[in-house]
């Protein structure tokens, strides 16, 4: 089975592009964030045309988050529990959506940006995450042998090298240590971050800002993460970075990172080990 993981930045003006990347790639399950539509606006049709099942929770023209599923789609649940809100009057934005698939139980995920390291919108995405990592780790606890996929656009780069500098990030979120820590809890919870098990390779990237030519120049951030619970992480067999789909015409600023996912039993002898 493929999981994937895309921030299409915008579902609407890029269906087509998903389609064709569906058809193209074979996925099954595809997360996709940053989707920029009410629910009654999301185009269910071109998914479902294909034989896949749509489940979508957004509720403006930012955020907003999906699964597509060819392996069906059960047990919907619009955000995590204890999910910090935001704005005023204060309410739970379209940032996770969560269901099995297949027999996994898949979320997508949209971090919230931080902004700026003095706004309070940082301190919303501190607390968003350490809801994520309470609730992560409560279903391990609950069931050890969980099949959970926690995938999405995390707006944190992890390691110096997930960007193509790290003096330009100086005084600048998602590389602050604050951020990194609290995704590093999500491992601490007992999940592992399989597409770097997988592509290891510094300086390898999942998104590229529009502007000042900063794809053409490979001048990009790693901030597309796929964590696994240890029952998931034992069947993936392997991770790539879908690079080419930042290329041709109204591309997404991200890419999609696919999780090649065995159907029975461990798979991973690095995971293994």
């Amino acid at each position: 089975m493929l999981v994937a993981t895309w921030n299409i930045n915008s579902v609407r003006a890029r269906v087509d592009r998903a389609t064709a990347f569906l058809e193209r790639s074979g996925v099954d399950v595809l997360a996709l964030q940053e989707t920029k539509c009410k629910d009654e606006q999301f185009p269910h049709e071109p998914f479902e045309a294909l034989g896949y099942q749509v489940a979508h929770v957004g509720h403006s023209q930012w955020n907003g988050v999906a699964i597509v599923s060819r392996v069906g789609i059960e047990d919907v649940e619009v955000g995590f529990p204890g999910m910090p809100t935001w704005g005023d009057p204060a309410q739970a934005e379209a940032r996770a959506i969560g269901a099995t698939c297949g027999g996994v139980r898949v979320w997508s995920l949209y971090v919230p940006n931080g902004r700026e390291i003095d706004d309070p919108h940082f301190t919303y995405k501190l607390e968003w995450l350490a809801a994520l990592k309470d609730a992560a780790a409560g279903w391990l606890t609950a069931d050890p042998a969980a099949q959970v996929a926690l995938v999405g656009d995390w707006n944190i780069a992890p390691l110096d090298t997930d960007v193509w500098d790290m003096a330009w990030f100086a005084g600048r979120t998602h590389v602050t240590p604050a951020e990194r820590a609290a995704f590093a809890a999500i491992a601490e919870a007992g999940y592992t971050e399989v597409s770097r098990v997988h592509v290891p390779a510094e300086h390898t990237y999942t998104y590229w800002d529009y502007q000042q030519l900063r794809f053409p120049k490979n001048k990009g951030m790693r901030i597309d993460l796929t964590y696994a619970s240890p029952a998931l992480a034992a069947r993936v067999q392997g991770a790539h970075i879908e690079r080419d789909e930042r290329k041709g015409k109204q591309p997404s600023d991200h890419v999609p990172v696919v999780l090649d996912v065995a159907q029975d039993g461990p798979a991973s002898a690095t995971l293994r080990a």
